[in-house]
């Protein structure tokens, strides 16, 4: 008999086979999609989350399990029919302008859904006026930019800028990350948050969201 325990701790194993296998028996069992979801999926990406923190797991692991997570999730979505439970909060994430390095940004977007966020991942080398025109259809509650690049950063201040123009800057917070980016940096062009690392930017998130 399946359950969510079984299924969390597949999922904190990066065990791929046995957590589709656990999700596809779960369904079959008419669990409710948003119960696998908060009880077994949640739970087990928090659980790797904090282990990533703390030192106890490396990117290597944490992939494997969010891939894992992502894979049950997949099949989860389908069924999760509008309304029914609390809307999950939306980013749009992307690398600026330039920069073609996503692992951290992807990352970071694995992450996210594993912590409950519907994620629009728009991918590498995003113009301004490409992350205003997300905003603008996916209306998210937050905007996460990377980069990696010196040459590059320069963007995220630009979309900033390009989102006031737009007038809708006041709508989103915005988060950025990536090794040259600073806290100092992300207050100087007016970003709500930095993430120096994919677990602290999740956390960054959350508070954003709330």
């Amino acid at each position: 008999m399946a359950d969510f325990e079984t299924l969390k701790g597949m999922i904190i194993a990066g065990d791929g086979d046995g957590a589709k296998a656990q999700t596809e028996a779960l369904i079959a069992e008419g669990k409710a999609p948003r119960d696998i979801l908060d009880s077994a999926l949640l739970p087990g990406m928090e659980v790797v989350g904090a282990r990533m923190k703390s030192g106890e797991c490396f990117i290597p692991e944490v992939l494997l399990s969010a891939r894992t997570m992502q894979a049950s999730l997949d099949m989860i979505k389908p069924l999760m029919t509008e309304g029914a439970g609390e809307a999950l909060p939306t980013v749009v994430i992307g690398t600026v302008e330039g920069d073609m390095h996503d692992i951290g940004k992807n990352l970071v977007a694995m992450l996210l859904e594993g912590a409950g966020f519907n994620v629009v991942n728009l991918g590498k080398g995003i113009t301004p006026a490409e992350f205003v025109k997300a905003v603008e259809e996916s209306k998210p509650k937050i905007l996460g930019m990377s980069g990696l690049l010196t040459t590059t950063i320069p963007k995220m201040g630009v979309t900033i800028n390009a989102l006031k123009d737009a007038g809708l800057r006041d709508g989103v917070k915005v988060i950025c990350g990536g090794a040259p980016v600073s806290d100092a940096y992300c207050d100087e062009i007016g970003a709500d948050a930095y993430g120096p690392n994919a677990a602290i930017g999740v956390d960054k998130c959350k508070e954003l969201a709330s």
